[in-house]
């Protein structure tokens, strides 16, 4: 069965993309822990990270780099890059800009509207 970020890079889930490449896509997590949350996931479906082939690692890893650039320069923010591996069987490194309310777990609630102003903000 297909993960949930497969059927995002197929197009069949809508999302808030904000980078894409030959070898990943960059979306906004919709249960975002802070403000500018972004999940930068390989194109292939693969669950852990660490099983990942190398080059689609380090393409993967490029994609974080890239993102986590524009993110800084556009929020004014520290990165926080935090890799987990349980929530969905798909390789992904989750992005969010720091800040001194920050949890793990914490959820920010933002509405369509804002999520759409966020993604056209960070967007490449």
């Amino acid at each position: 069965m297909e993960s949930v970020f497969t059927k995002i890079i197929k197009g069949e889930i809508p999302s808030y993309k904000i980078y894409e490449d030959a070898n990943a896509i960059a979306f906004l997590d919709i249960h975002p822990e802070t403000y500018g949350h972004v999940l930068v996931v390989p194109k292939v479906e693969i669950d852990k990270i660490y099983e990942l082939p190398e080059e689609e690692f380090l393409n993967l890893m490029k994609a974080v780099y890239k993102v986590s650039g524009r993110m800084e320069k556009v929020l004014s923010k520290r990165i926080i890059w935090k890799v987990i591996g349980v929530d969905v069987p798909h390789a992904h490194v989750h992005l969010m800009p720091y800040d001194e309310e920050w949890k793990p777990g914490r959820e920010v609630s933002m509405t369509p509207e804002e999520m759409e102003e966020l993604r056209d903000k960070l967007a490449f």
